[in-house]
């Protein structure tokens, strides 16, 4: 019995062995049939590589399908970058390259020909990404990444500058379009922003040592407000810097150094610095502008608040004065002038048909003038919008600004003629010639106004008022057409004058327009519109006399005009 129980308890123990062996037996089997991810690597070298790439992390299956299953099946699909970059890959079908292989290119660049292998592609931001860029690019484009190693950027990465501008930077990485598509980066209508981003961006520009006031610059320049309105057509920061070849401007190479600015330039103004040299050409206000161009503005900044203050102050007051009697103390209005030769039941005499119809020309082509100069400087405003609808190839802008600009001339040369020709304009006209007694009857008007005194002082029906507006509508005229013309005939100027005299006629136009401009609605519209005596419009433009008064209302004549008044 013994014997038995003892060999019972052996065949228990040894059948719970076998089963144990048995159990790791099946056990074994069964990892061999499905391989942890983590022991991948024991057959492929692959994922000791995938730990330095940009896909680290990532576990086998989210892009190898049934890789569990051992050996693994045959057939089964190579994994698709599009699965997981659904975005970069839409970018990519529009662009050049993708467009490329689309219509059956198989040589062109696709996902690892640019970013190699996946277990083995590098984070796009790294610096041994971006300094590889030049190289990958180059595979195709040899000439263009050769004039890129060569320009002042491929010098910076080679310095190891890894923020120079890179082929991406500059195209794009995967929407990448021809030059020529409105939606390129590189399109003559982005190439602002896109050099922008950098000679705009105040830290790269502090960080680097480079010029902080290019874009600001170029954007108050005729070209930066050209491209900002919508021209195709004007020089951007490629056309004058070049495109791959950007070199210093102290380079002998440089289109932009001195010796080669005649060529640069000439592309567009023929024969620009043939006889003197090409001055500063990013002109910004500070310390590095001109000197001369810093005076003008100085001065502009000057006259322009003094004089439109005074005319706010001489008109204000005339306004509060008769408002206060008119509404207050039920009193009747002043009215200026001593009466003239005037038709039954009219007004005074104050512009003959032909002067009327000087006055019609002017208005129009001075208002045409005014819009669309000031169209030019502020392209974003909502009254300048209209001219840009019309921006294209051919700019209209300055095309209606510069048939405007021949018209205001054309009229102001007929005014001249006009006087010389007919004696009776002539006449009239030499009412306008400045007299001893015009800083008298001015000053005393305008005490008056300010409040000094309670006795209207006299005024003549020709006074300083009006004598002080035509006069500064010959002189603006002058100055306007002079600077205008050189304007108008920039690459005339270029040619005979240097840069600089561009640059201060430019400014003196600009702020003229705005002295004329204010002075206009201060000064002329006042007896025009704003009088009480004559609102809502003085009509003396339309039918050559002045509005018929109240026979309540009182003139400011001296004792010596009132007795001829009489007779």
């Amino acid at each position: 019995m013994k014997n038995r129980a003892c060999f019972s308890m052996g065949l228990r123990l040894g059948s719970a062995l076998v089963g144990l062996i048995l159990g790791a037996a099946g056990a074994n089997l069964k990892a061999a049939d499905k391989t942890p991810p983590a022991e991948c690597t024991s057959c492929h070298d692959q994922g000791q590589k995938l730990e330095k790439s940009a896909h680290t992390g990532l576990p086998c299956d989210t892009c190898h399908e049934s890789h569990e299953k051992y050996p693994h099946p045959a057939g089964i699909p190579k994994p698709v970058c599009t699965t997981c970059h659904e975005d970069q890959a839409g970018d990519y079908a529009s662009g050049v390259h993708g467009q490329a292989r689309k219509n059956g290119n198989e040589g062109a660049p696709d996902c690892a020909l640019c970013h190699g292998s996946a277990h083995e592609l590098l984070p796009p931001k790294s610096q041994v990404f971006r300094a590889a860029v030049p190289d990958t690019c180059g595979m195709c484009h040899s000439e263009v990444v050769e004039q890129y190693r060569a320009s002042v950027h491929g010098q910076a990465l080679a310095r190891g500058i890894t923020q120079a501008p890179l082929c991406t930077d500059c195209h794009g990485e995967h929407k990448i379009f021809k030059h020529g598509n409105a939606s390129s980066p590189v399109n003559g209508a982005h190439i602002r922003d896109t050099c922008g981003s950098c000679h705009g961006d105040v830290r790269l520009t502090r960080k680097f040592g480079l010029p902080s006031d290019r874009l600001v610059s170029f954007d108050s320049s005729f070209h930066g407000l050209a491209a900002k309105s919508g021209s195709q057509t004007v020089a951007n920061c490629a056309s004058c810097h070049g495109v791959h070849n950007i070199l210093a401007s102290s380079d002998p190479k440089s289109t932009i150094n001195a010796k080669n600015l005649p060529k640069t330039c000439g592309q567009c103004h023929a024969g620009a610095g043939t006889r003197f040299a090409i001055s500063q050409v990013h002109v910004a206000e500070g310390k590095t502008e001109p000197a001369m161009l810093r005076l003008v503005r100085q001065f502009y900044l000057l006259l322009i608040p003094v004089t439109i203050g005074l005319m706010i102050l001489h008109n204000g007051g005339d306004w509060l004065r008769k408002l206060i009697r008119l509404r207050f103390q039920g009193g009747p209005a002043i009215r200026p002038a001593k009466p003239r030769a005037t038709a039954a039941g009219q007004g005074e005499l104050r512009m003959l048909p032909f002067e009327r119809l000087q006055h019609a020309v002017l208005a129009i082509s001075f208002i045409t003038l005014v819009w669309t100069g000031f169209a030019l400087k502020y392209p974003d405003t909502w009254w300048a919008r209209p001219l840009l609808v019309l921006e294209g190839a051919h700019s209209m802008r300055s095309l209606i600004h510069r048939v405007a600009a021949a018209v205001f001339m054309a009229i102001t040369v007929t005014h001249l003629i006009s006087l010389i020709v007919s004696r009776k304009l002539r006449q009239h006209w030499k009412e306008m010639l400045p007299n001893i007694n015009d800083p008298r009857e001015g000053l005393s008007n305008f005490a008056y106004n300010l409040g000094l005194g309670d006795q209207a002082p006299g005024r003549s029906a020709h006074s300083y008022v009006e004598k002080a507006e035509y006069w500064a509508v010959v002189w603006g005229a002058v100055v306007m057409i002079a600077t205008g013309l050189m304007l108008w005939a920039d690459s005339l100027m270029m040619k005979l004058l240097p840069k600089a005299w561009l640059d201060v006629a430019t400014s003196v136009h600009f702020y003229e327009a705005v002295l004329a401009t204010l002075a206009i609605v201060v000064w002329h519209f006042y007896p025009i519109i704003f009088d009480p005596d004559v609102y809502p419009l003085n009509t003396a433009f339309l039918t050559g006399f002045s509005v018929k008064k109240s026979e309540h209302s009182v003139d400011r004549h001296t004792p010596e005009e009132a007795k001829v008044a009489g007779d």
